[in-house]
């Protein structure tokens, strides 16, 4: 019998509410499909809830409708611990502030998702090793980050969210904090490190340049996600 194949992350029918004292939906009847080395950028007005979007995905936040399948494994419903596991087996996280340990070093910074999966410390090192060459950073294993670039810093970022080799990495404005130069530099980079890697990804912009990096845009809004960029 031939194996089944699910999409990297399929969501089907996803609402988020907000129940305070303005109760409103932030979106609803989402559905998508995200394959292996396919990479999407979602742009949104600001406050739509892209973050939201990705907290769900994650499993940070709880939707309030509908299924997320990471691997034909479906996330709403499951414990935290059994969540958090996903996360560490599977996901890989970038950020806009970067989220560098300061007390450890580059190549240890990079190290903690295989250390937190309890990998043997040789082949730790090894991998290590082989994505600081991939992000061009193998001569700066030992420096601490504060002589690092933003730049560098956010290099650092993308080696330690594809290091474990996850299946799922979630960009959450990765750039906002770096020049245009080093902006473009970075976003080509984690393109490459995804589609590298077999991974899927989904990066959350407002910059049209930076969504103009993946391989297709998706808008969202409180109806849902639609193809093309804002304005298109």
């Amino acid at each position: 019998m031939a194996a089944v194949s699910y999409p990297v992350l399929k969501i089907r029918s996803l609402a988020k509410r907000y129940n305070g004292p303005r109760p409103r939906t932030v979106f609803a009847g989402i559905d998508f499909d995200l394959a292996s080395g396919e990479y999407v950028a979602v742009m949104g007005e600001s406050g739509i809830g892209k973050s939201t979007l990705l907290n769900l995905v994650a499993g940070l936040d709880p939707p309030d409708a509908g299924s997320i399948a990471l691997d034909g494994v479906e996330l709403v419903g499951l414990d935290d611990d059994a969540l958090t596991l996903v996360r560490r087996e599977k996901m890989g996280f970038v950020f806009q502030a970067f989220h560098v340990l300061p007390y450890l070093s580059v190549a240890q910074n990079v190290a903690v998702p295989l250390m937190l999966l309890g990998r043997d410390a040789a082949k730790v090192d090894e991998r290590v090793a082989t994505m600081l060459a991939a992000v061009g950073l193998a001569d700066r294993a030992a420096s601490a980050p504060r002589e690092l670039s933003g730049g560098e810093l956010q290099r650092v970022a993308i080696a330690r969210a594809l290091v474990h080799e996850p299946r799922l990495v979630l960009a959450d404005e990765p750039t906002g904090n770096l020049d245009p130069d080093s902006a473009m530099q970075v976003l080509g980079l984690l393109r490459d490190a995804v589609k590298a890697s077999g991974a899927a990804g989904i990066l959350v912009t407002h910059s049209h340049a930076a969504a103009h990096t993946a391989d297709r845009i998706l808008t969202l809004t409180a109806g849902g996600l639609r193809a093309g960029e804002i304005g298109a």
